[in-house]
């Protein structure tokens, strides 16, 4: 795959790659393209949970009950 740039961007690349420490500007475009992959699956969970039934209050006996699962001293 081949892509073309116009300057501004090219030398944004560029700065990117040496300042960041990418050993190639493919290695720079690489993790962009899975860090966007990361931002459309978390906000596809994010939707989901939007959609989802609400859940339990976590008001104060919630968090008590938590605890108490874990073995850990309640307040």
């Amino acid at each position: 795959m081949n892509i073309s740039l116009p300057q501004p961007l090219k030398s944004f690349v560029d700065e990117q790659v040496t300042g960041r420490g990418y050993g190639t500007s493919s290695e720079y475009v690489r993790e962009l393209i899975r860090k966007d992959q990361d931002r459309q699956r978390l906000r596809a969970m994010v939707l989901a949970g939007a959609e989802s039934a609400l859940g339990p209050v976590a008001d104060k006996a919630y968090f008590d009950g938590l605890r108490a699962l874990a073995g850990l001293p309640t307040d």
